[in-house]
């Protein structure tokens, strides 16, 4: 039951739920809308089957996504492979929107440039979107400041010439199943590591980056955060925690840090992990990390190795949101009658999207796969059974 102190924060918001399957909208390739979720419950990529959704919390949604399959340099008869991209914006959504109409083009004209895929590919894409955005930044900040606070995380995997490219700038996360054939049980591995201040190992490598800066880190309310601002060490975006020009105003003082800076405080630099793809690799879990505050690895990988794979990112939404209900001492069935921005109350934006890997196309290299390209989107407020 939901708790009278909840019940008084969302009963403006409270509407009817309706069950059933015909509230969909959309078609095949382009997603389906179901109220504050979106999805795109299965699909094909160049290394196996996919399935993508999107639950929205905020006002305005602030997680974006995409996949795209196919060519990933600018010639058709580059190396073929699939790319994953989260996108968890926080301040608003454009950053997170601007990373999701750039970032791949970049991956292929470096890839184009680099007669293939690499770290380094990687890396440049990351901070020649980084470079854009804070140009437009500067271009805007007299007339529109808030945009020097927006940030997002960028979360990317590649499959490429039978390697696996994971790159994290941000708390996003991306968790192996691979099974252990000795148990016959199928084992979560974590490919990414957060930057995120509550780790220590994210303090000591901000401490080591900021040795001049006894504030560099600060704990408020039992939250660590960088400069007492933010949790995340690393980012696209957030310009005023990356150029001192944007660190005045107009941006409003709360955005300010006190004291000049003349380094960046916060990174675009993703760390970049590179692994060749075996035999018992039998899926990935690409989420924000709106899911992974509710779910375990291990809990979501058990899901999408014991269920249907038709629409298995909806039912780890799914699986997410009733641990949300749980946690607030509600019923499921009562959180989905909440609308957008007070949904924010309890759980953010999340975003899943689930690759299933077929070793025979990887090792194979297949190119005869449909092409994809799709990218995740907001739901719309209206009645939903989520």
């Amino acid at each position: 039951m939901v708790s009278t102190t909840l019940r008084r924060i969302v009963s403006p918001c409270w509407k009817p739920s309706v069950e059933g399957e015909n509230s969909s909208r959309g078609g095949v390739g382009n997603g389906r809308v179901d109220g504050l979720l979106w999805y795109e419950d299965s699909g094909e990529h160049v290394a196996g089957e996919f399935s993508m959704a999107v639950i929205q919390a905020n006002n305005l949604l602030e997680d974006h996504s995409q996949l795209e399959s196919g060519p990933i340099s600018s010639f058709k008869s580059g190396p073929h492979g699939t790319f994953v991209g989260i996108y968890d914006g926080h301040g608003g959504p454009e950053t997170a929107r601007f990373i999701n109409k750039h970032l791949f083009s970049h991956i292929k004209k470096f890839t184009t440039e680099n007669h293939g895929m690499s770290a380094d590919v990687i890396s440049k894409a990351f901070l020649a979107t980084e470079e854009d955005f804070l140009n437009l930044v500067k271009e805007q900040f007299e007339t529109k400041p808030q945009i020097a606070s927006v940030g997002s995380c960028c979360l990317v995997g590649i499959i490429c010439s039978g390697l696996l490219y994971i790159a994290n700038a941000g708390d996003s996360r991306v968790v192996l199943g691979r099974l252990e054939k000795a148990f016959k049980e199928v084992k979560a591995v974590q490919l990414s590591s957060e930057h995120n201040a509550s780790f220590e190992s994210v303090r000591e490598e901000l401490r080591s980056f900021h040795p001049d800066d006894p504030q560099i880190v600060v704990l408020r309310h039992n939250v660590w955060r960088v400069k007492g601002i933010i949790q995340i060490s690393r980012s696209i975006g957030d310009a005023y925690l990356k150029k001192p020009e944007f660190n005045r105003e107009p941006l409003l003082p709360k955005f300010r840090v006190p004291n000049s800076f003349e380094k960046p405080i916060l990174q675009a630099e993703p760390a970049i992990s590179v692994q060749k793809l075996r035999p018992e690799d039998q899926f990935l879990i690409f989420a924000s990390d709106g899911l992974w505050e509710h779910l375990s690895n291990q809990e979501a990988v058990n899901i999408v190795s014991t269920c249907p794979r038709n629409g298995i990112a909806r039912r780890l939404i799914k699986a997410a949101l009733r641990e949300a209900a749980k946690k607030r001492e509600m019923r499921y069935s009562d959180l989905k009658k909440i609308d957008r921005g007070v949904r924010r109350h309890f759980h953010d934006d999340i975003t899943v999207i689930v690759l299933f890997l077929d070793f025979h196309l990887i090792s194979n290299g297949s190119s005869c796969r449909p092409l994809v390209s799709i990218r995740g989107s907001a739901g719309v407020s209206g009645n939903s059974k989520y």
